[in-house]
């Protein structure tokens, strides 16, 4: 096992907190891998044999439709596992996972995590914690793609992407504008006219690629929330 490796474990919010101890336990099992652009790490339907934290790069969760449409549910990076539920429920993965660029992970192999776990069950507890924010977000995800229009949509992932830039009124969207659309169940093409329309109102400045500048935060939650129309 690597210090650097130990190093970087402690920093995951996964395992905040753990003892030196504990740290040691979980490198020495812990496996790093690599995967180019657009290179597939697990694909739908395949058996799950550990799960992943991402070291750096990003990873895209998505699943296909019978006529070969692509949605995207997910992306995760840095710091963030995935994967994980399978591991641990003995069923297949239940989507596809995909680098969208050059990417290092971390593998947990689940036989030997399970036996961390038995020993200390305080890494059990700090997964429920991640495991229960997580499910939030996908909560409000399916919520938002049921039951919002596009236009609501888009404008809650513009709050969200601001705040994990801890409120920033400028900001770089950090996948291109076809893998946004495909998260917001949307085509480019109608992202591209929304954007505009947001631009026109006043709600945004864009300039047409990722660069995006939040003019009109109250604006963007009344239509994140149904309470706003764009003109």
């Amino acid at each position: 096992m690597s210090m650097e490796m130990i190093e970087y474990l402690a920093e995951i919010p996964l395992f905040k907190g753990l003892s030196g101890v504990h740290l040691e336990g979980l490198a020495s099992i812990a496996l790093k891998k690599r995967f180019h652009k657009d290179e597939a790490i697990f694909f739908e339907g395949s058996k799950s044999t550990g799960f992943y934290i991402v070291i750096s790069g990003r990873v895209k969760i998505y699943k296909l439709s019978s006529e070969g449409k692509e949605q995207i549910l997910h992306f995760f990076g840095t710091g963030e596992p995935f994967g994980e539920v399978p591991a641990f429920t003995g069923d297949p993965f239940p989507a596809g996972a995909e680098a969208i660029e050059d990417t290092a992970v971390i593998f947990l192999p689940k036989d030997a995590f399970v036996r961390l776990i038995t020993k200390d069950p305080s890494l059990a507890l700090n997964m429920l914690a991640i495991l229960s924010r997580r499910l939030q977000r996908f909560t409000s995800v399916i919520e938002s793609l049921s039951l919002k229009e596009v236009p609501g949509r888009l404008a809650a992932y513009l709050l969200y992407s601001s705040e994990n830039e801890n409120g920033a009124y400028e900001f770089s969207l950090d996948i291109s504008k076809g893998q946004l659309a495909s998260l917001l169940g949307t085509i480019p093409e109608t992202l591209s006219r929304i954007l505009t329309r947001m631009v026109k109102q006043g709600l945004i400045d864009s300039d047409g690629k990722r660069f995006i500048r939040i003019l009109d935060r109250k604006g963007l939650e009344e239509l994140a929330d149904g309470e706003g129309r764009l003109g």
